[in-house]
Protein backbone atom coordinates (compact mmCIF):
# COMPACT_ATOMS: atom_id res chain seq x y z
CA UNK A 1 0.00 0.00 0.00
CA UNK A 2 1.16 3.27 -0.72
CA UNK A 3 1.15 6.44 2.22
CA UNK A 4 1.98 9.79 2.08
CA UNK A 5 5.70 11.04 3.32
CA UNK A 6 5.80 10.62 6.86
CA UNK A 7 6.38 14.57 7.39
CA UNK A 8 2.95 14.74 5.53
CA UNK A 9 1.57 12.57 7.88
CA UNK A 10 3.14 13.59 10.92
CA UNK A 11 1.79 17.30 10.68
CA UNK A 12 -2.05 15.91 10.34
CA UNK A 13 -1.60 13.37 13.24
CA UNK A 14 -0.30 15.79 15.69
CA UNK A 15 -2.82 18.56 14.89
CA UNK A 16 -4.32 19.48 18.08
CA UNK A 17 -3.56 16.71 19.96
CA UNK A 18 -2.50 16.77 23.80
CA UNK A 19 -0.14 13.65 24.79
CA UNK A 20 2.42 12.00 22.37
CA UNK A 21 4.42 8.93 23.84
CA UNK A 22 6.84 9.31 22.58
CA UNK A 23 6.84 11.50 18.71
CA UNK A 24 9.84 9.90 17.59
CA UNK A 25 8.06 6.29 18.21
CA UNK A 26 5.78 7.10 15.98
CA UNK A 27 7.64 8.71 13.37
CA UNK A 28 9.66 5.24 13.21
CA UNK A 29 6.63 3.44 13.41
CA UNK A 30 5.15 5.77 10.40
CA UNK A 31 8.43 4.89 8.84
CA UNK A 32 8.94 1.18 8.39
CA UNK A 33 5.11 1.38 7.38
CA UNK A 34 6.22 3.95 4.55
CA UNK A 35 8.47 1.30 3.27
CA UNK A 36 7.07 -1.74 4.17
CA UNK A 37 3.15 -1.01 2.90
CA UNK A 38 1.96 -2.09 6.01
CA UNK A 39 -0.70 0.15 7.72
CA UNK A 40 -0.60 1.00 11.68
CA UNK A 41 -3.09 -0.61 13.84
CA UNK A 42 -4.64 2.25 15.58
CA UNK A 43 -6.70 1.69 18.47
CA UNK A 44 -9.57 3.74 20.26
CA UNK A 45 -11.78 1.78 22.98
CA UNK A 46 -15.04 3.37 24.49
CA UNK A 47 -16.99 1.73 27.19
CA UNK A 48 -20.75 2.29 25.91
CA UNK A 49 -21.90 3.77 29.37
CA UNK A 50 -23.73 6.54 27.42
CA UNK A 51 -26.15 6.28 24.59
CA UNK A 52 -26.03 9.68 22.66
CA UNK A 53 -22.83 11.22 21.51
CA UNK A 54 -22.36 15.04 20.94
CA UNK A 55 -19.59 16.65 19.16
CA UNK A 56 -17.26 16.74 21.93
CA UNK A 57 -17.15 12.98 21.66
CA UNK A 58 -16.07 13.15 18.31
CA UNK A 59 -12.78 14.59 18.77
CA UNK A 60 -11.26 11.26 19.52
CA UNK A 61 -13.16 10.06 16.50
CA UNK A 62 -11.90 12.36 14.11
CA UNK A 63 -8.20 11.78 15.36
CA UNK A 64 -8.91 7.75 14.07
CA UNK A 65 -10.31 8.77 10.92
CA UNK A 66 -7.33 10.64 9.86
CA UNK A 67 -5.14 7.88 10.05
CA UNK A 68 -8.04 5.73 8.61
CA UNK A 69 -7.83 8.22 5.33
CA UNK A 70 -4.30 8.35 5.36
CA UNK A 71 -4.01 4.17 5.35
CA UNK A 72 -4.02 2.85 8.41
CA UNK A 73 -6.28 0.39 10.30
CA UNK A 74 -8.73 2.07 12.84
CA UNK A 75 -9.75 -0.46 15.69
CA UNK A 76 -12.77 0.50 17.32
CA UNK A 77 -12.88 -1.38 20.60
CA UNK A 78 -16.12 -1.62 22.53
CA UNK A 79 -15.16 -2.31 26.23
CA UNK A 80 -18.24 -4.41 27.33
CA UNK A 81 -16.18 -6.06 29.86
CA UNK A 82 -14.62 -3.11 31.38
CA UNK A 83 -17.70 -1.70 30.98
CA UNK A 84 -19.33 -3.49 33.24
CA UNK A 85 -16.31 -2.79 35.81
CA UNK A 86 -16.34 0.25 35.42
CA UNK A 87 -13.44 3.33 35.11
CA UNK A 88 -12.52 4.82 38.03
CA UNK A 89 -10.98 7.54 36.29
CA UNK A 90 -12.44 10.90 37.44
CA UNK A 91 -14.54 9.41 40.23
CA UNK A 92 -14.28 10.54 43.79
CA UNK A 93 -16.33 7.62 44.92
CA UNK A 94 -17.25 3.89 43.17
CA UNK A 95 -19.43 3.45 39.90
CA UNK A 96 -22.18 1.98 39.34
CA UNK A 97 -21.99 -1.06 38.38
CA UNK A 98 -23.27 -2.39 34.75
CA UNK A 99 -25.28 -5.19 33.48
CA UNK A 100 -24.03 -6.40 30.02
CA UNK A 101 -27.67 -5.70 28.53
CA UNK A 102 -27.23 -2.31 29.53
CA UNK A 103 -23.41 -2.11 28.03
CA UNK A 104 -24.89 -4.26 24.59
CA UNK A 105 -27.70 -1.82 24.08
CA UNK A 106 -25.86 1.66 24.69
CA UNK A 107 -22.94 -0.05 22.61
CA UNK A 108 -25.32 -0.34 19.50
CA UNK A 109 -26.38 3.20 19.39
CA UNK A 110 -22.61 4.17 20.36
CA UNK A 111 -21.53 2.58 17.11
CA UNK A 112 -24.05 3.96 14.95
CA UNK A 113 -23.54 7.33 16.09
CA UNK A 114 -19.54 6.70 15.68
CA UNK A 115 -19.97 5.07 12.09
CA UNK A 116 -21.07 9.68 11.16
CA UNK A 117 -16.75 10.16 11.77
CA UNK A 118 -15.65 6.84 11.20
CA UNK A 119 -15.22 5.08 7.77
CA UNK A 120 -17.46 1.81 8.56
CA UNK A 121 -16.19 -0.18 5.59
CA UNK A 122 -12.38 0.42 7.19
CA UNK A 123 -13.21 -0.06 10.35
CA UNK A 124 -12.22 -3.68 12.58
CA UNK A 125 -15.10 -3.26 15.12
CA UNK A 126 -14.06 -5.96 18.22
CA UNK A 127 -15.41 -5.94 21.55
CA UNK A 128 -13.22 -6.86 24.57
CA UNK A 129 -15.46 -9.66 26.06
CA UNK A 130 -13.48 -11.79 23.23
CA UNK A 131 -10.63 -12.25 25.02
CA UNK A 132 -11.64 -10.76 28.48
CA UNK A 133 -14.17 -13.25 29.08
CA UNK A 134 -11.81 -16.06 28.21
CA UNK A 135 -9.40 -15.12 31.16
CA UNK A 136 -8.85 -17.75 33.74
CA UNK A 137 -7.94 -17.26 37.37
CA UNK A 138 -4.45 -18.07 36.62
CA UNK A 139 -4.09 -15.48 33.49
CA UNK A 140 -5.75 -12.86 35.59
CA UNK A 141 -3.31 -13.05 38.61
CA UNK A 142 -0.50 -13.42 36.34
CA UNK A 143 -1.87 -9.80 34.69
CA UNK A 144 -2.02 -8.02 38.17
CA UNK A 145 1.83 -9.31 38.97
CA UNK A 146 2.47 -6.94 36.19
CA UNK A 147 1.51 -3.58 38.32
CA UNK A 148 2.81 -2.15 41.67
CA UNK A 149 -0.33 -0.79 43.85
CA UNK A 150 2.15 1.94 44.12
CA UNK A 151 2.05 2.72 40.71
CA UNK A 152 -1.45 2.31 40.41
CA UNK A 153 -1.74 4.91 43.65
CA UNK A 154 0.24 7.63 41.42
CA UNK A 155 -3.44 7.84 39.54
CA UNK A 156 -4.62 11.00 41.00
CA UNK A 157 -8.53 10.07 41.35
CA UNK A 158 -7.24 7.13 43.80
CA UNK A 159 -4.55 8.93 45.57
CA UNK A 160 -7.15 11.58 46.27
CA UNK A 161 -9.65 9.27 47.75
CA UNK A 162 -6.91 7.02 49.72
CA UNK A 163 -5.63 10.36 51.19
CA UNK A 164 -9.51 11.51 52.10
CA UNK A 165 -9.44 7.51 53.27
CA UNK A 166 -12.35 7.01 50.95
CA UNK A 167 -12.54 3.79 49.88
CA UNK A 168 -10.38 2.29 46.61
CA UNK A 169 -12.51 -1.25 45.32
CA UNK A 170 -9.98 -3.89 44.43
CA UNK A 171 -11.77 -4.12 41.22
CA UNK A 172 -11.23 -0.67 40.49
CA UNK A 173 -7.40 -1.26 40.23
CA UNK A 174 -8.02 -3.94 37.56
CA UNK A 175 -9.44 -1.30 35.11
CA UNK A 176 -6.47 0.14 33.97
CA UNK A 177 -5.01 -3.30 33.50
CA UNK A 178 -7.93 -4.96 31.43
CA UNK A 179 -8.01 -1.66 29.24
CA UNK A 180 -4.32 -2.64 29.07
CA UNK A 181 -4.66 -6.33 28.44
CA UNK A 182 -6.82 -5.01 25.67
CA UNK A 183 -3.54 -3.67 23.66
CA UNK A 184 -2.04 -6.79 24.27
CA UNK A 185 -4.79 -8.75 22.85
CA UNK A 186 -4.83 -6.75 19.71
CA UNK A 187 -0.87 -5.61 19.44
CA UNK A 188 -2.25 -2.14 17.98
CA UNK A 189 0.66 -0.04 17.28
CA UNK A 190 -1.09 3.18 18.46
CA UNK A 191 -3.66 4.01 21.20
CA UNK A 192 -5.86 6.89 21.02
CA UNK A 193 -7.63 8.32 23.91
CA UNK A 194 -9.02 11.65 25.76
CA UNK A 195 -6.51 13.55 28.15
CA UNK A 196 -8.06 12.14 30.60
CA UNK A 197 -7.19 8.57 29.91
CA UNK A 198 -3.63 9.19 30.23
CA UNK A 199 -3.38 6.97 32.80
CA UNK A 200 -4.90 4.13 31.24
CA UNK A 201 -3.34 4.12 28.39
CA UNK A 202 0.40 4.09 30.01
CA UNK A 203 -0.54 1.05 31.39
CA UNK A 204 -1.29 -0.39 28.44
CA UNK A 205 1.94 0.80 27.24
CA UNK A 206 3.69 -0.37 30.13
CA UNK A 207 2.72 -4.11 29.61
CA UNK A 208 2.87 -4.57 26.29
CA UNK A 209 6.47 -5.76 26.60
CA UNK A 210 6.30 -7.86 29.80
CA UNK A 211 3.62 -9.96 27.24
CA UNK A 212 6.66 -10.03 24.35
CA UNK A 213 4.74 -7.75 22.55
CA UNK A 214 6.02 -4.08 21.25
CA UNK A 215 5.00 -1.01 22.98
CA UNK A 216 1.98 0.92 21.79
CA UNK A 217 2.68 4.81 21.21
CA UNK A 218 -0.14 7.06 22.90
CA UNK A 219 -2.01 9.96 21.48
CA UNK A 220 -4.53 11.56 23.20
CA UNK A 221 -6.64 14.07 22.21
CA UNK A 222 -8.39 17.76 24.33
CA UNK A 223 -11.86 17.75 25.92
CA UNK A 224 -13.25 20.32 23.28
CA UNK A 225 -14.84 23.47 24.67
CA UNK A 226 -18.55 24.28 24.38
CA UNK A 227 -20.58 26.12 21.73
CA UNK A 228 -20.29 29.08 24.51
CA UNK A 229 -16.37 29.44 24.64
CA UNK A 230 -14.47 32.67 24.21
CA UNK A 231 -11.09 33.67 23.60
CA UNK A 232 -10.14 36.30 26.59
CA UNK A 233 -6.58 37.95 27.06
CA UNK A 234 -5.44 35.75 24.15
CA UNK A 235 -6.13 32.54 25.46
CA UNK A 236 -9.42 29.89 25.31
CA UNK A 237 -11.82 30.15 28.06
CA UNK A 238 -14.71 27.99 28.55
CA UNK A 239 -16.26 25.05 30.37
CA UNK A 240 -16.18 21.30 27.77
CA UNK A 241 -18.81 20.52 25.87
CA UNK A 242 -21.63 18.83 28.00
CA UNK A 243 -24.97 17.94 27.59
CA UNK A 244 -25.86 19.22 31.03
CA UNK A 245 -24.24 22.39 30.37
CA UNK A 246 -26.17 22.87 27.68
CA UNK A 247 -23.30 23.88 25.06
CA UNK A 248 -23.45 20.84 23.31
CA UNK A 249 -23.77 19.77 19.47
CA UNK A 250 -25.08 16.27 19.12
CA UNK A 251 -24.31 13.78 16.42
CA UNK A 252 -27.78 13.24 15.82
CA UNK A 253 -29.56 16.72 16.09
CA UNK A 254 -31.36 17.66 13.03
CA UNK A 255 -29.51 19.08 10.67
CA UNK A 256 -30.76 22.99 10.90
CA UNK A 257 -29.81 22.48 14.42
CA UNK A 258 -26.31 21.33 13.94
CA UNK A 259 -25.93 24.44 11.20
CA UNK A 260 -27.34 27.18 14.14
CA UNK A 261 -25.59 26.05 16.67
CA UNK A 262 -21.86 26.34 14.41
CA UNK A 263 -23.02 30.27 13.47
CA UNK A 264 -23.42 30.97 17.43
CA UNK A 265 -19.61 29.73 18.38
CA UNK A 266 -17.16 32.61 19.04
CA UNK A 267 -15.66 33.90 15.56
CA UNK A 268 -12.29 33.61 17.05
CA UNK A 269 -13.16 30.05 18.74
CA UNK A 270 -14.33 28.33 15.62
CA UNK A 271 -10.73 27.65 14.54
CA UNK A 272 -10.14 25.11 17.45
CA UNK A 273 -13.40 23.25 15.86
CA UNK A 274 -11.88 23.51 12.57
CA UNK A 275 -8.07 22.53 14.32
CA UNK A 276 -10.27 19.00 16.27
CA UNK A 277 -12.42 18.16 14.11
CA UNK A 278 -12.33 19.68 10.33
CA UNK A 279 -10.82 17.32 7.19
CA UNK A 280 -8.84 20.35 6.37
CA UNK A 281 -5.29 20.44 5.40
CA UNK A 282 -3.09 22.03 7.86
CA UNK A 283 -2.41 24.90 4.77
CA UNK A 284 -5.92 25.43 4.33
CA UNK A 285 -6.69 25.91 7.66
CA UNK A 286 -3.84 28.70 7.52
CA UNK A 287 -5.13 30.23 4.65
CA UNK A 288 -8.42 30.37 6.46
CA UNK A 289 -6.89 32.25 9.35
CA UNK A 290 -4.91 34.73 7.19
CA UNK A 291 -8.45 35.25 5.46
CA UNK A 292 -9.94 36.15 8.57
CA UNK A 293 -6.86 38.54 9.78
CA UNK A 294 -7.43 40.01 6.07
CA UNK A 295 -10.90 41.10 7.66
CA UNK A 296 -13.04 38.27 5.98
CA UNK A 297 -16.59 38.10 7.27
CA UNK A 298 -16.24 35.41 9.99
CA UNK A 299 -19.94 34.39 9.13
CA UNK A 300 -18.50 33.11 5.75
CA UNK A 301 -15.96 31.28 7.82
CA UNK A 302 -18.29 29.45 10.55
CA UNK A 303 -20.78 28.93 7.48
CA UNK A 304 -17.58 26.58 5.70
CA UNK A 305 -17.22 24.71 9.04
CA UNK A 306 -21.05 24.33 9.83
CA UNK A 307 -21.54 23.07 6.08
CA UNK A 308 -18.97 20.37 6.79
CA UNK A 309 -20.15 19.26 10.05
CA UNK A 310 -23.55 18.67 8.68
CA UNK A 311 -22.35 17.04 5.66
CA UNK A 312 -20.17 14.54 7.65
CA UNK A 313 -23.24 13.78 10.03
CA UNK A 314 -25.98 13.93 7.31
CA UNK A 315 -25.60 14.93 3.99
CA UNK A 316 -24.46 17.29 1.26
CA UNK A 317 -28.68 18.26 0.55
CA UNK A 318 -29.01 18.54 4.27
CA UNK A 319 -26.40 21.47 4.54
CA UNK A 320 -27.47 23.20 1.86
CA UNK A 321 -30.88 23.21 2.94
CA UNK A 322 -29.86 23.97 6.51
CA UNK A 323 -27.68 26.87 5.23
CA UNK A 324 -30.69 27.87 2.92
CA UNK A 325 -32.81 27.74 6.51
CA UNK A 326 -30.39 29.99 8.71
CA UNK A 327 -29.93 33.08 6.25
CA UNK A 328 -34.06 32.99 5.63
CA UNK A 329 -34.20 33.11 9.50
CA UNK A 330 -31.10 34.41 11.38
CA UNK A 331 -29.57 36.63 8.45
CA UNK A 332 -32.49 37.82 7.37
CA UNK A 333 -34.23 38.82 10.45
CA UNK A 334 -37.09 36.74 9.78
CA UNK A 335 -39.19 34.72 12.18
CA UNK A 336 -39.48 31.33 11.43
CA UNK A 337 -43.01 29.39 10.24
CA UNK A 338 -42.99 26.80 13.08
CA UNK A 339 -43.50 29.23 16.06
CA UNK A 340 -44.35 27.31 19.07
CA UNK A 341 -47.69 28.80 19.86
CA UNK A 342 -49.10 29.21 24.13
CA UNK A 343 -52.26 30.39 25.51
CA UNK A 344 -51.92 31.35 29.76
CA UNK A 345 -54.31 32.50 31.82
CA UNK A 346 -54.01 35.16 34.16
CA UNK A 347 -56.02 36.14 37.32
CA UNK A 348 -55.07 39.37 36.74
CA UNK A 349 -55.62 42.13 34.07
CA UNK A 350 -52.09 41.72 32.90
CA UNK A 351 -49.17 38.64 32.81
CA UNK A 352 -45.49 39.85 34.12
CA UNK A 353 -43.62 39.04 30.85
CA UNK A 354 -40.51 37.14 33.35
CA UNK A 355 -43.16 34.63 33.98
CA UNK A 356 -44.47 34.93 30.03
CA UNK A 357 -40.71 33.70 29.04
CA UNK A 358 -40.70 30.91 31.89
CA UNK A 359 -44.03 29.83 30.94
CA UNK A 360 -43.06 29.51 27.09
CA UNK A 361 -39.88 27.72 27.64
CA UNK A 362 -37.76 30.59 27.01
CA UNK A 363 -36.24 30.72 29.88
CA UNK A 364 -35.42 28.75 33.32
CA UNK A 365 -36.50 31.40 35.61
CA UNK A 366 -38.41 34.59 36.12
CA UNK A 367 -35.52 36.32 37.71
CA UNK A 368 -33.20 35.26 34.23
CA UNK A 369 -36.07 36.41 32.10
CA UNK A 370 -36.07 39.94 33.83
CA UNK A 371 -32.56 40.21 33.62
CA UNK A 372 -32.78 39.42 30.18
CA UNK A 373 -35.63 41.92 29.11
CA UNK A 374 -33.07 44.42 31.31
CA UNK A 375 -30.44 43.77 29.41
CA UNK A 376 -32.13 44.16 25.80
CA UNK A 377 -32.31 40.83 25.32
CA UNK A 378 -35.72 40.43 24.42
CA UNK A 379 -38.17 41.30 21.82
CA UNK A 380 -42.18 41.92 22.30
CA UNK A 381 -43.74 41.96 18.54
CA UNK A 382 -39.96 42.35 16.84
CA UNK A 383 -39.14 45.60 19.20
CA UNK A 384 -36.97 45.27 22.18
CA UNK A 385 -38.20 46.04 25.73
CA UNK A 386 -36.14 47.15 28.55
CA UNK A 387 -38.43 47.29 31.21
CA UNK A 388 -38.17 44.66 33.90
CA UNK A 389 -41.67 44.74 35.19
CA UNK A 390 -42.91 45.10 31.69
CA UNK A 391 -46.78 43.98 31.32
CA UNK A 392 -48.87 41.46 28.62
CA UNK A 393 -52.36 42.32 28.52
CA UNK A 394 -55.03 40.05 28.56
CA UNK A 395 -57.07 39.24 25.85
CA UNK A 396 -53.82 40.29 23.51
CA UNK A 397 -51.55 37.61 21.93
CA UNK A 398 -47.59 38.52 21.36
CA UNK A 399 -44.55 37.04 19.91
CA UNK A 400 -41.31 36.89 21.91
CA UNK A 401 -38.36 36.83 20.99
CA UNK A 402 -35.32 36.43 23.23
CA UNK A 403 -31.48 35.77 22.15
CA UNK A 404 -29.14 37.56 19.76
CA UNK A 405 -27.34 35.00 17.79
CA UNK A 406 -29.17 32.41 19.46
CA UNK A 407 -32.91 33.15 18.93
CA UNK A 408 -35.65 31.19 19.87
CA UNK A 409 -39.50 32.17 19.64
CA UNK A 410 -43.23 31.84 21.08
CA UNK A 411 -46.46 33.40 20.69
CA UNK A 412 -48.09 33.95 23.39
CA UNK A 413 -51.71 34.57 24.19
CA UNK A 414 -52.70 36.21 27.36
CA UNK A 415 -56.20 34.83 28.17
Amino acid sequence: MSFPPVQDQLALLLRGVVDVHVKAELEERLTESYKSGKPLRVKAGFDPTRPDLHVGHSVLMAKMRQFQDLGHTAILLVGEFTAMVGDPTGQNDLRPRLTREDVQASAKTYTEQAFKILDKDRTELRTNSEWLDKLTAASMVELMARMTVSRMLERNDFAKRYAEQKPIFQHEFLYPLLQGYDSVALENDVELGGTDQLFNLLVGRDIMPKYGKRPQIVITTPLLEGTDAKIENGKLVGKKMSKSAGNYIGLTEPATDIFRKVMQIDDDVIFRYFELLSTRSNAELEALKADRAAGKNPMEIKALFARELVTRLHDAAAAEAAEAAFKNVYSKDAVPDDVAEHTFATDGPTLWIAKALVLAGLVKSSGEGKRLVEQGGVEVDQARITDGQFQLQKGTSYLLRVGSKNRRFARVHVA
